[in-house]
């Protein structure tokens, strides 16, 4: 009879012996035993686990095995998940590789990766001690949703690395999650045969199946993935895409088809029209190539703008078109008052997606390009996604077509409209007009903002309609009763309203900076701000010139900035929300980093996680680098340092423990507290 050790000695043989037969199935498409085989063996390690209750986490039989969840629970990304900037034009690739040349002095051709764009939901794969921990979504791109359950049930994810000759103590992987076409199709014929509602495009399966709440439907759907880059890691050495690329393969993690490393923004060029010419024949949907620089201690040069990293760009295919006649031309109010023309369409469809409406950007537009109603136009959907009108048929005019003008008054309130001699925008000067207090107040609660759910446009309208609110600031003082008396809502629907504005009293200096709907601040100028400023009073009466250090922050957002906190109403209407609960955290700041910050790298095992320690370096005002260098000022030491610690003794870098840096921290904090003081007096008011 079998002892315990040799139970499990068999169960770890069997789960390599698996996995690594899986690998050669799903992602090398190469198998070297039938499925008989591979039953046999699976359903030995099934019998063994249940006779011994001795399960790894990267056994093959937990692929499945989670019970449907009740919501999903948030994970933040310990590096952002940037997105990308888009060219649309060999023009806009060589102004790329341009302006590279320019930030880091480059000499010669600079070296890059060029990949095709799989149109799909990013996501990103954590292993630690060379077993996958957790999945997670992009998100805002520092939060995402955690979908680990799920992801374990793509069989070319491998639930374990460990067969690496050296396995990363932790490492973020990032990759997109898609759908072939095939399988795409076969999906919505099922989907059809049982009455159901098919999926518009490949991309919106793969998302919807990745963001089940049962696990065993997204068993179901034949999901793929392909990953290409990296956030955080540790105790590894990546110094380029290429290694990268090479890495992922021995973890035996999917990589793009047709990746290659190129010299010289031309060679690019031929081919990213390689990869078009063969787009058509990919099992997956494209939109497009992606480019990056392929030396990694230059994409830290670099560095992102507010929401792009510097040193990569998307490449976007020539997008779908479509011939479509516009049934009439009407102006929408946003909330800052800006009145666009919107095209409404006779419906079309157009890859994949049906189209019925597509901005004319202004009225300016509108008379250069001679747009009327009852046009036949040819529509688009630039980079796959935003509908746009590309061209008049004015061939195909029968005479009977309107001139729109730009409307003298507002279409809600009625009021003036108006247009300022530096702008192109045409703007109704009411600040009480319904829409604007209506998109505003929408606006605030939607899920980048104050996140309150359940407060669409439909009742945000119904609200206001019945004087319930007239700002944003109404929301907070909603009553169960008033609501109740509304139609639509009962007792049950309108304490679950009510408790959501209540929860949302508890919210973010970022997410309230977004919730307030100024012109030029989204979300990343959001965070960038709150990286820099502790609290809101930090920003009442700010001047413009304030940002100048910011170099992320332009100049229109910088007034903006200046216009609303140099107001006493808006600092009023806040006080008054903060007496009424709003309590506003910040966990964005960063401490007042100067271009001369010390930088400090982490190695070794220490008391507390090392993301908590990277986060407690950037707030007290340090740099965190992932590797040793000249410029490095401390190297913090722990258990089982490595080859990090050899290289700091090489180079002479001090070497602190914990304990010196709990030290450091508590020093440069009672620093920070006096410079706080000294800009609030000297910088930041006049």
């Amino acid at each position: 009879m079998k002892t315990e050790d040799n139970i499990q000695q068999e169960i770890d043989e069997l789960v390599e012996i698996l996995n690594r037969h899986c690998h050669r199935y799903y992602v090398l498409d190469a198998p070297e035993i039938s499925d008989e085989d591979y039953d046999m063996l699976y359903n030995r390690l099934k019998d063994l686990e249940l006779q011994s209750g001795y399960i790894r986490a990267d056994s093959p039989t937990q692929r499945i095995g989670h019970k449907p969840l009740e919501k999903f629970q948030s994970l933040r990304h310990r590096e952002p998940m940037y997105s990308l900037d888009n060219v649309f034009s060999v023009e806009e690739l060589r102004e790329f590789d341009k302006r590279i040349c320019r930030l880091i002095d480059c000499r010669g051709d600079m070296q890059y990766a060029v990949e095709p764009k799989y149109d799909g939901l990013a996501v990103e794969l954590t292993y630690v001690k060379g077993v996958l921990q957790r999945a997670s979504t992009r998100g805002d791109g520092y939060v995402g949703e955690d979908i680990t359950s799920n992801i374990k049930t793509l069989k070319t994810v491998p639930l374990s690395i460990k067969h690496l000759k050296i396995v990363p103590e932790e490492i973020d992987i990032r990759g997109e999650v898609y759908m072939d076409i095939a399988d795409f199709n076969a999906l919505n014929q099922e989907r059809l045969s049982r009455g159901e509602a098919v999926f518009a495009n490949p991309r919106n399966a793969a998302a919807g199946s990745v963001r089940q709440l049962d696990p065993s439907i997204t068993a179901l759907r034949r999901l793929q993935i392909a990953c290409y880059g990296v956030g955080f890691f540790s105790t590894i050495e990546l110094k380029t895409q290429q290694d990268l690329m090479q890495w992922l393969e021995e973890a035996r993690l999917p990589t793009p088809l047709e990746f290659s490393v190129v010299s010289g923004i031309e060679s690019v060029i031929d081919r990213v029209n390689y990869i078009q010419s063969k787009r058509e024949g990919f099992p997956f949907q494209t939109d497009g190539v992606v480019i990056k620089v392929n030396d990694m201690s230059t994409q830290r040069r670099l560095g992102v703008k507010t929401r792009e990293p510097r040193w990569a760009v998307a490449y976007k295919f020539p997008s779908h078109k479509a011939v479509t006649r516009i049934m009439n031309i009407q102006p929408s109010v946003g909330r800052t008052g800006k009145v666009t023309p919107i095209a409404l369409l006779e419906p079309v469809r157009i890859g994949g997606v049906t189209v019925s409406r597509a901005s004319l950007h202004n009225w300016d537009e509108v008379k250069r390009k001679d747009i009327r109603i009852g046009d036949l136009v040819v529509i688009e959907r630039a980079g796959d996604v935003i509908p746009h009108l590309v061209e008049v048929l004015v061939h195909r005019r029968t005479g009977s077509e309107q001139v729109v003008e730009p409307p003298l008054r507002c279409p809600v309130c009625n009021s003036v409209t108006l247009r300022n001699p530096d702008e192109v925008a045409l703007r109704c000067i009411n600040m009480n007009c319904p829409a604007q207090a209506i998109e505003r107040i929408r606006h605030f609660a939607s899920k980048a903002a104050m996140d309150i759910e359940g407060l669409g446009i439909k009742t945000v309208e119904l609200f206001y309609q019945n004087n319930l609110i007239r700002h944003f600031s109404d929301l907070f003082s909603l009553k169960k009763e008033d609501l109740e008396k509304l139609p639509g809502f009962g007792e049950r629907s309108a304490s679950r309203l009510i408790e959501a504005i209540e929860s949302s009293k508890e919210t973010t200096l970022a997410r309230f900076l977004v919730s307030l709907g100024l012109p030029h601040l989204g979300e990343f100028a959001s965070r960038l701000i709150a990286g820099h400023f502790q609290n809101i009073e930090d920003l009442y009466g700010i001047k413009a010139e304030s940002f100048v250090e910011l170099r992320q922050v332009g100049n229109k957002t910088a007034r903006s900035l200046e216009e609303f906190f140099g107001s006493p109403e808006n600092i009023e209407a806040i006080e008054k929300l903060k007496e009424i609960g709003l309590r506003l955290t910040n966990p964005d700041f960063q401490g007042l980093a100067e271009e001369n910050a010390q930088t400090f790298v982490i190695t070794g095992t220490h008391p507390v996680p090392r993301s908590e320690i990277k986060d407690m370096l950037q707030r007290a005002g340090f740099r965190v680098s992932e590797s040793v260098s000249p410029k490095t000022d401390y190297l913090l030491a722990g258990e089982k340092a490595g080859s990090k610690l050899k290289r700091a003794k090489e180079l002479g870098v001090k070497i602190i423990g914990y304990e010196d840096l709990k030290d450091i921290i508590e020093g440069m904090q009672k620093q920070l507290t006096g410079a706080k003081i000294a800009v609030k007096d000297n910088r930041l008011f006049d």
